[in-house]
């Protein structure tokens, strides 16, 4: 390779959970860099969750994080070209691509969704989620389902 791999950029845990995990899902969910607007709309989320679901024994943050693990999915399919034809072949995902992608996911569909405030709709997902159900809970068995498909061409995995 010509050139070095690029650093990975150290993100610092959030202010209210002291939890890295969080930070990442801020920075996913913050647009235009309005970081303080995207902690107060995950804060407010959770504060909705822990409302609405106070039969459950774990914290708000452990229900979150339930939902994620609920909606990360294992295995993907990346199109690999061979001899002219094209085959949907498919992958484990890199632990780091996991989290990126099962966060994105929940906000993806909680933006989707109808609601009033962005807070009300990511709290929405996440209890969706953490009952797996939900958007975001579909698209990863969607993920599986095309990965179990085309498990015949798992012998061109590069």
């Amino acid at each position: 390779m010509r050139k070095a791999k690029p650093k990975k950029r150290v993100v610092l845990p959030d202010p209210v959970f002291n939890d890295k995990k969080v930070s990442k899902f801020v920075n996913h969910l913050m647009f235009d860099g309005k970081k303080n607007a995207s902690y107060e709309i995950f804060y407010a989320a959770l504060e909705t969750v822990k409302a609405k679901m106070a039969n459950e024994e774990k914290s708000a943050l452990d229900i979150w994080k339930q939902a994620l693990d609920n909606i990360t999915p294992q295995v993907e399919v990346k199109s690999r070209r061979i001899g002219g034809a094209t085959f949907q072949v498919p992958m484990e995902i890199r632990a780091d691509r996991k989290e990126s992608i099962s966060m994105k996911n929940m906000i993806i569909f909680a933006r989707k969704r109808g609601g009033k405030g962005m807070a009300d709709k990511l709290a929405a997902e996440i209890m969706d989620a953490f009952n797996n159900q939900g958007g975001a809970f579909k698209r990863k068995e969607d993920m599986h389902r095309m990965a179990e498909a085309n498990r015949a061409f798992a012998h061109f995995r590069f």
